[in-house]
C-alpha cells in the first residue's frame, strides 16, 4: 500500500519546500536562502529551513542532516534543497531516506554534484572560478601562495583547492603550504595562526613582513570568505598589516563584505541566484539538466591590487 507521502504527492502538492544549510548565521547561506525563499513564493510554496550546525551531545553535522531531511519527508514537502556543501563519501542512511523519497515523487536538489542517486544538481564553478581567481593574483605580480583549504572531505573546499593549485602548476609555482582547518571563520583564523606558528619568531612574535627583498608578498588563498575574514582576523593579531605585510583572498562575495576594511578580494557567485536556480530546479517536474553557474573576480585591496577601490 502506497505511504502517505506518495499518496499525498500523487494527489496534490503540499506547497512546501525544505532547504538544509550548514549555518544560517553565515552570510554564504543566508543568501542563498533568500533566493530560494523568493523563488518558492512565486511558486506559493513555503521554505522550511533547517541548519546542521548545532547538534546534540554525540551527534555529527551528518546526524543532523538526515534528520532535517526525515522531518521533511514527513512533511511530505514537495521538494528537499541540499546547500551544504557534499561530502566526498554521503552517508548511506541519507541515500537510502533520499533515495525513497524521489522514487516516491519527491525531489532533491544539491548545490554541486554528489553520490545521491537521480537528485537534481546545481553546478557552481568552483574549480574554474578557483583557477581563475589565482591567474588573476599572478597577472597582479603575486606569486608566493598559502592555501587555507577548509576540510577536503568537502566538495567545495576540495574541489576549490583542486582550482588553485591547478592554476599555480601552470606557472610551475606551488603553494608555500595548504593548511586543513573548518570551513568557518574559526577555521581561518586557527589555520592562519597554525602558519604563522611554524615560520618561528618571524611570523609568531614580530610585526615583520612576510616578504624577502625581491620576493612578491604573501598572499592567503582561502576557500571561503568566512575563512579569509579569519586569517585577516590572526593576522592582525600578530601586529601584520593587510595588504602591506600580507595579502588574504577568499571565495564567494558574501554580502557582509561590504562592512569589512580592507575590501576582500574574491571570486564572486550570484549567491541569491543560486539559491533561486535551486528552487525553480526543486519545483519543476520536467527532467532539466545540472544548470551551472559561474561567477566573476573582484579585486579588492585585501590582495592584488592596492589602488581599487570596494566595490
Amino acid at each position: 500500500m502506497a505511504n502517505a507521502q506518495a499518496q499525498a504527492l500523487a494527489r496534490s502538492t503540499t506547497g512546501l519546500m525544505g532547504l538544509v544549510v550548514h549555518d544560517i548565521a553565515d552570510p554564504y547561506f543566508s543568501a542563498i536562502a533568500h533566493g530560494v525563499q523568493q523563488a518558492a513564493l512565486e511558486s506559493r510554496h513555503q521554505v522550511l529551513l533547517a541548519g546542521t550546525d548545532l547538534t546534540d551531545d554525540g551527534e555529527t553535522p551528518g546526524d543532523a542532516e538526515l534528520a532535517a531531511v526525515n522531518a521533511f519527508i514527513s512533511y511530505r514537502t514537495d521538494a528537499i534543497i541540499l546547500a551544504a556543501s557534499r561530502l566526498i563519501e554521503e552517508d548511506p542512511r541519507l541515500i537510502k531516506a533520499l533515495s525513497q523519497y524521489i522514487n516516491n515523487g519527491g525531489r532533491v536538489v544539491t548545490l554541486g554534484a554528489s553520490s545521491i542517486p537521480e537528485a537534481h544538481v546545481v553546478t557552481i564553478a568552483n574549480h574554474d572560478g578557483a583557477a581563475e581567481l589565482v591567474g588573476t593574483l599572478l597577472g597582479q605580480g603575486l606569486k608566493r601562495f598559502v592555501i587555507l583549504a577548509g576540510p577536503h572531505e568537502r566538495n567545495t573546499a576540495r574541489v576549490r583547492v583542486e582550482g588553485f593549485l591547478t592554476r599555480l602548476r601552470q606557472d610551475e609555482l606551488e603553494p608555500i603550504a595548504v593548511v586543513h582547518g573548518s570551513f568557518n571563520s574559526q577555521g581561518g583564523f586557527d589555520s592562519t595562526l597554525e602558519f604563522l606558528d611554524s615560520l618561528g619568531p618571524i611570523g609568531a612574535e614580530e610585526a615583520t613582513p612576510l616578504t624577502a627583498d625581491g620576493d612578491s608578498p604573501l598572499c592567503f588563498l582561502a576557500a571561503n570568505d568566512v575563512m579569509a575574514l579569519g586569517a585577516m582576523t590572526a593576522l592582525r593579531s600578530r601586529g601584520l598589516r593587510i595588504p602591506e605585510d600580507a595579502q588574504v583572498a577568499g571565495f564567494d562575495d558574501i554580502p557582509t563584505l561590504r562592512d569589512h576594511f580592507p575590501g576582500l578580494t574574491t571570486y564572486r557567485l550570484p549567491l541569491e541566484e543560486i539559491g533561486r536556480i535551486a528552487a525553480q530546479l526543486a519545483l519543476t517536474r520536467v527532467a532539466q539538466a545540472p544548470q551551472d553557474v559561474t561567477g566573476s573576480v573582484v579585486l579588492r585591496e585585501s590582495a592584488g591590487h592596492l589602488a581599487v577601490s570596494a566595490s
